[in-house]
């Protein structure tokens, strides 16, 4: 399991463990079940009941899940409609970024190669294009005739 995921899944433990019985008895013992299985349990992630929420540390990883708790399990169908169509908003910015940055053709027409690692920092990298003098296509190109004569 991914760390970030297993220390998500303590944060959010965390987090609905503060909840009044209803709210928690709303989230499917399923869930709760795969995130106690799945959890980091040598993180150690603490919130503040006395703090507002939003000004607490919570990874990005751990704010989706509790999008999709929120949406599942506590919203209206008029909130799930809304948060829908903020996701699909979000989705389509996401992958108009990606397509605009990888572009295929505008990695090819500057004529470099472009590359991420695992740290999402580009490497731009020279296209090594080999291209034949003309000469030696016309040498080939004679090359190929006179050998097409001698296999007659």
């Amino acid at each position: 399991m991914n760390e970030k995921y297993a220390k998500a899944y303590t944060e959010v433990l965390e987090i609905i463990s503060h909840f009044s019985e209803e709210e928690y008895s709303k989230i499917p013992s399923e869930t709760i079940r795969f995130y106690e299985e799945n959890m980091d349990t040598s993180y150690n992630y603490k919130i503040n009941p006395q703090i507002d929420l939003n000004q607490q540390y919570i990874s990005k990883e751990a704010e989706a899940l509790l999008v999709i708790l929120f949406r599942d399990y506590f919203a209206t169908q008029k909130q799930r409609d809304t948060l829908n169509n903020l996701l699909r908003q979000n989705q389509e910015k996401t992958d108009k970024e990606k397509y605009e940055k990888y572009n295929p053709n505008k990695i090819f027409k500057n004529g470099i190669n472009v590359t991420t690692t695992d740290d999402n920092q580009e490497v731009v990298l020279p296209a090594v294009i080999k291209e034949e003098k003309w000469y030696i296509k016309i040498l080939k190109f004679f090359k190929s005739i006179f050998k097409k004569k001698n296999e007659i």
